[in-house]
């Protein structure tokens, strides 16, 4: 008969349970907590955090891999993209995976094998990093990948696992949030398809719990220290030149900035609308002081270039406000007055240059038809923004069970 573990000390969930109080101290004492606010998407950001910890290590399987959600709506970390769908599956460089699939729409879709996690100090190496043009796509949209160990003679579906390669990243990227449509991809280990797994023990669970728990601090602690390094430090209400993405994207640009903002004030952000041919994908979005995305399912919270209003000069522009403009670019900012701005643009198809970049102006709420030049242009009315409210609300889902 089994034994009533719950009062003892060494019961196997204890470990994390005192890692979700420790994680807890760390939200509530988050030096940019002010207001209920604050606090409470804190405390959502960890009961994120704590499903995504449990789902991570349960997904540790290097004999059986399967490619398990990063981030969604509901676990949010890493100023995740609203655009995207993440996916992840670990891996050991001595042995062969081999990863299948079908290339939906999308504006994107890539591959990234890193060297371990991120850590409150320090950020893993990319050791590869590529986009679908590296795969040979057969007319139904399907194709086949194997990862391994430096091997001769292997054709070009073969990519060499450096020494370290612990995981590999795909991330599938929506602009056109009604029409694109996912693909699918699977991965298994070449030696180990048709075998299963041994039983898991108690013991093994045990250990699960403990990881588990590490892992979750790790996590808050992590995301907490990373917009030191590369937001922070910029100055207050402006964007960074198009720039290389740190940590490896290699046909990924962005720019990035921290605002500070008045309810009265607005600030209003101008950037080309990139050309197709250049950059397929370009998105822009708002993230709190938690380092995650703001809601972007109820709220228009980011833009893709094709979901944006372009001006008669080919520019987009911005209007990150709390009051509502009228204006078909308004950015939400949902109550946030200090925040992160971040822009993206993948699949680059040559570098970009300042000139393909933001630029960012402060101006008072009233001041705003003086301040944009195609002011009438912007201009939807409720029933048009309601529209486009229920047209995020259904692309997510849709994306979501596609």
């Amino acid at each position: 008969m089994a034994t009533d573990a719950t009062d003892r000390s060494d019961a196997a969930t204890r470990p994390f349970a005192d890692a979700v109080v420790e994680a807890e101290q760390i939200i509530r004492n988050a030096p940019f907590v002010r207001t209920d606010q604050d606090l409470a998407e804190g405390l959502d950001y960890l009961a994120g955090s704590i499903k995504a910890s449990l789902h991570m290590v349960g997904a540790y399987q290097h004999d059986h891999p399967y490619f398990a959600s990063s981030t969604g709506p509901y676990t949010k970390l890493g100023l995740d993209n609203p655009d995207t769908l993440y996916f992840h599956a670990y891996l050991r460089d001595d042995a062969e995976y081999v990863v299948t699939g079908r290339r939906g729409s999308t504006a994107d879709l890539s591959f990234q094998i890193m060297n371990g996690d991120y850590s409150p100090t320090q950020s893993p190496d990319s050791l590869t990093a590529f986009d679908d043009r590296k795969l040979d796509i057969a007319a139904d949209g399907s194709f086949r990948l194997r990862f391994g160990p430096p091997k001769d003679g292997e054709g070009d579906d073969y990519v060499a696992l450096a020494p370290g390669s612990a995981m590999l990243i795909v991330r599938e990227v929506f602009s056109d949030w009604e029409n694109d449509r996912p693909g699918e991809i699977r991965i298994h280990r070449a030696d180990t398809l048709g075998t299963s797994p041994e039983p898991i023990t108690s013991a093994q669970m045990a250990r699960r719990y403990a990881v588990a728990g590490k892992m979750l601090v790790s996590r808050i602690k992590t995301f907490l220290a990373f917009p030191e390094w590369h937001y922070l430090k910029l100055p207050v209400n402006t964007l960074t030149e198009p720039r290389s993405t740190p940590g490896g994207l290699s046909t990924q640009f962005s720019s990035v900035g921290h605002y500070d903002l008045a309810d009265d004030e607005v600030m209003v952000i101008t950037a080309p609308a990139a050309d197709p041919a250049v950059a397929p994908y370009m998105g822009f979005q708002l993230g709190s002081l938690w380092y995650i995305s703001l809601d972007y399912i109820n709220h228009q919270t980011s833009l893709t270039r094709d979901q944006a209003r372009v001006d008669p000069d080919g520019k987009i522009r911005y209007v990150v406000s709390e009051r509502d403009p009228g204006l078909a670019n308004w950015i939400e900012r949902t109550g946030h007055s200090r925040g992160y701005l971040q822009f993206r643009w993948q699949r680059l198809t040559r570098d970009l240059t300042p000139a393909d970049g933001p630029t960012a102006e402060i101006v008072k709420f009233d001041e705003l038809p003086q301040a944009l030049p195609h002011y009438e242009d912007q201009r939807v009315t409720p029933a048009e923004w309601k529209e486009r409210i229920a047209a995020r609300q259904v692309a997510v889902a849709r994306r979501m069970l596609g």
